[in-house]
């Protein structure tokens, strides 16, 4: 049933379900507990979300109910992931520890070792597989989809909160069974569907009620999204184990749950026939197309995107989320200053968790410099350091290099002492360092052995963080190349006489291959915008002739680094993202060969142009963010794509 005005959230909801007297028993308290979770959830997304625990809790004091329990432990997952704080991860991982006890006290007993054995004979006993779960009652197959659903949170905090490898694989394991459940959910599914359209009574088995369809879709959909995206060489050591990921398959079964489809502006499920995760999963879809589309460039669909948000802006018309979302879509078009506005809507939608206003105030930041609006992102870096927890050394680190770009002499003593913090601000996840903050660590070092300077830090912290990559055109020719001009124009006045440099000679040739890199990268979005990037009437350049002097004068600029590379002393990094966009550049402009041998060149790990004595461990900054959007620039070429 096509839905054509969502309802607000509470509208739908006069007033909360109420809990059933009598004692629980899982079987009758089904169905109501999952309308009082649903309940819960929408509450939250409408930005109550003090609202929503307290009525999680006096629904379910004890916490024994299955939805509730489990619903509550997200709702905690949710807030122990946005703080990063010790007390709040902690808390999370007991909520959903107690949660997953919960959905193991619900599920149906495995068979006996011996009763196991006779299955692989007798067919019938139902021991594995799909006739296991066909074996199971209602109940049982909604806490064996819970029980899935808590291993992935728990094995998510775990990581986070641990820090250490060890943490790391016992995680790893609980994902293996997470996913192997939702496999045999989702052939379960399958099978029940082809049933029933062989019965006559297709497309969907009607019996399974779309609480539980909504989950399989949500499970095995970021299964095979999650797999999808794993490098080369990860995917390869997962495929051994019999694992692997379709894209498009996990993208249609996220937009399954609630109805979407390209050819459709509004969703074929309505309100009143959806699932309990059909949200969750339209949010997942959000995440991939204006989150990890930084990463990534297949299957990502902006279009689809600004659907969703359209259509949960009207039902939850102040979700703090949602409004987000706006901003963020907003930002990927290349339109900072129509982002910002929805950020600042998103910081008054709600006080209650602080913490949800920090992923605002990060997007702030880079969209002022996107703007290159720097004392605006200084604010906002200002805030994040002195409030959030997730990354003090990034933070504290755009501090000192917004001052620095501005550039007065007060700031400088504020500048070095706070460079001087920053390697010690360093944290690490999994037992391993963050590499942004290893990659701001070993700029704060450098800035000391430079005696206090460091060239166009501000701009290259903006390509870092893609608030280059979605400028607007006149912001980048007017404002960006400018200052880079005038770095290059100062080491040409150097170029007989490197040593005579400030900083020497070491300094002369990092700080050109900095130069070069970003003027090339300036240059390729005057000449070829991000193909989601919504121009306005001045960022015209004086069209095609226009366009190509400025492609041209990019691939000068990359060439130049890759000459230069040998004598790069410290940021080799460069080098190998100019290859990077080298290749973007190429297939831009149609040589989609020559943008195929610059990723391969950075995907097989040969030797560029830079000096190996240098380098430690073969290693450069950044390398694994790299080694990630090279892949999928390559496979997005092979498939056709000609745009990256």
């Amino acid at each position: 049933m096509a839905n054509d005005e969502p309802k607000s959230a509470l509208q739908h909801w006069p007033s909360p379900p109420v809990r059933p007297s009598g004692p629980y028993t899982a079987e009758t308290a089904l169905q109501p507990d999952i309308a009082a979770v649903t309940y819960g959830i929408h509450v939250f997304l409408a930005s109550h979300m003090v609202e929503s625990e307290a009525y999680c809790c006096e629904y379910d004091p004890k916490m024994e109910r299955l939805y509730v329990a489990t619903g509550f432990g997200l709702i905690q997952c949710v807030k122990g992931l946005m703080s990063f704080e010790d007390e709040d991860l902690l808390k999370a991982i007991g909520h959903v520890r107690h949660g997953n006890t919960i959905a193991q006290q619900h599920r149906k007993r495995a068979a006996s070792l011996p009763t196991r054995l006779a299955g692989f004979v007798v067919g019938s006993l139902n021991t594995s597989g799909v006739g296991f779960i066909k074996s199971m009652t209602a109940v049982e197959r909604h806490a064996e989809l819970v029980y899935a659903e808590t291993l992935f949170e728990k094995a998510l905090l775990g990581i986070v909160y641990s820090g250490d490898w060890l943490a790391f694989i016992k995680e790893a394991l609980n994902m293996r069974t997470t996913i192997n459940i939702y496999r045999q959910l989702a052939r379960f599914l399958e099978v029940a569907d082809a049933d029933a359209v062989a019965a006559g009574n297709g497309p969907e088995d009607t019996s399974i009620d779309p609480d539980f369809r909504s989950g399989v879709y949500l499970g095995w959909g970021l299964s095979n999204l999650i797999l999808s995206m794993m490098p080369g060489k990860l995917l390869t050591i997962v495929q051994l184990f019999g694992y692997s990921g379709d894209r498009f398959a996990g993208l249609a079964l996220l937009e399954r749950a609630g109805g979407w489809s390209s050819d459709r502006e509004k969703p074929a499920v309505s309100l009143d026939s959806e699932g309990i995760r059909r949200t969750i999963c339209d949010m997942s879809l959000l995440i991939f197309h204006l989150v990890l589309s930084s990463l990534t460039f297949e299957g990502v669909d902006i279009r689809m995107a600004q659907k969703i948000l359209d259509f949960h802006s009207e039902r939850y018309p102040n979700g703090v989320f949602f409004l987000f979302g706006q901003g963020r879509i907003h930002l990927c078009r290349s339109q900072p200053a129509l982002a910002l506005g929805f950020y600042e809507k998103s910081l008054a939608a709600q006080d209650q968790y602080r913490n949800l206003h920090h992923i605002s105030f990060w997007d702030m930041a880079i969209a002022n410099l996107a703007l290159w609006d720097v004392p605006a992102s200084l604010e906002r870096w200002r805030t994040l350091a002195a409030e959030a927890s997730w990354s003090k050394a990034t933070y504290t680190y755009g501090v000192a290099v917004c001052l620095l770009q501005i550039g007065e002499e007060k700031h400088a003593k504020e500048i070095a002492e706070l460079m001087a913090k920053v390697p010690n601000l360093r944290q690490r996840i999994a037992g391993k360092s963050i590499p942004l903050e290893k990659f701001v660590a070993r700029k704060a070092r450098k800035f000391a052995q430079q005696s206090g300077r460091l060239a166009l830090a501000a701009l290259e912290l903006a390509y870092l963080f893609l608030g280059l990559t979605h400028a607007p055109r006149a912001v980048i020719t007017a404002r960006m190349l400018p200052l880079v001009d005038a770095q290059l124009a100062a080491l040409a006045a150097h170029a007989a006489d490197p040593p005579g440099y400030a900083g020497g000679a070491d300094a002369y040739w990092d700080d050109r291959a900095l130069a070069l890199f970003l003027r090339g990268v300036c240059l390729r979005y005057v000449a070829h915008p991000d193909p989601d990037a919504v121009l306005e009437p001045g960022d015209e350049v004086g069209g095609a002739p226009a366009r190509e002097e400025a492609g041209r004068r990019a691939r000068e600029a990359f060439e130049a680094v890759f000459v230069d590379g040998p004598r790069v002393v410290y940021d080799h990094y460069l080098v190998y993202y100019a290859h990077f966009e080298y290749a973007r550049l190429l297939a831009c402009q149609g040589d989609k060969e020559g943008a195929r041998r610059h990723l391969g060149l950075l995907i097989s790990g040969e030797p560029v142009e830079v000096n190996p004595a240098s380098r430690k461990q073969g290693k450069f900054s950044m390398e694994s963010q790299l080694h990630v959007r090279a892949n999928a620039a390559l496979e997005a070429l092979d498939k056709g794509a000609d745009r990256l």
